[in-house]
């Protein structure tokens, strides 16, 4: 199992940064999140476990690897919409992992060429296809790319950790990007600290 790599380095540099965070950290203990290097099969993944809970997301996961092994978009492209959708999944999402086999198979998106790319551009090109959301794309960054700075505000349990963190009773986007601004250029580490965080907030 790969895991996201980081250590002594990056979580002296977040306590100095930020006390609050250090105290996490230091409660904590290391924190592992695993890392999924097959980038099509990581994509289908996220399409698939958009807006749904841990343990759903992790059924559907499973499904989709034990009904189709490691998916590619000319493997998809050959299954019928209702062998996609039987993995627990909407119609939408389907049509969603289709548009991503078109683009890929097109030439559209070269997704084997994305490590190579600045996280803006990931991000712009991800996004241009039908289905794929910021954070769908900001996940990628991080659990498929290993970049080291994404902390995503269009996740709940983010923004939940971060109000939790600070005693927030609301976070706008402004707040939210002085924090992340803060923790930079660990931002990712940060993330798995106030994702962990979140689970323990009622």
């Amino acid at each position: 199992m790969r895991i996201i790599e980081y250590g002594a380095n990056e979580l002296s540099y977040l306590s100095r940064k930020d006390r609050k965070l250090g105290k996490l950290i230091e409660r904590t203990g290391h924190l592992e999140r695993e890392v999924n290097k097959n980038l099509f099969h990581s994509l289908v993944d996220y399409i698939a476990t958009q807006q749904i809970s841990n343990k759903a997301a992790r059924t559907v996961r499973t499904r989709i690897y034990e009904k189709f092994g490691i998916v590619t978009a000319k493997k998809m492209a050959l299954r019928s919409d209702e062998e996609i959708k039987s993995v627990g999944i909407s119609m939408r999402k389907v049509s969603y992992i289709r548009c991503l086999c078109q683009a890929a198979i097109s030439g559209e998106l070269e997704v084997e060429q994305l490590d190579s790319l600045s996280n803006e551009i990931v991000v712009s090109k991800l996004t241009s296809i039908k289905g794929i959301g910021d954070w769908t794309a900001e996940m990628f960054l991080i659990f498929s790319l290993e970049r080291m700075d994404i902390v995503s505000y269009k996740d709940f349990a983010i923004r939940k950790g971060m109000m939790a963190l600070y005693g927030l009773k609301e976070l706008d986007r402004q707040t939210f990007d002085r924090y992340r601004e803060r923790y930079s250029p660990y931002g990712t580490v940060a993330s798995l600290y106030l994702w962990h965080l979140s689970k323990e907030v009622k």
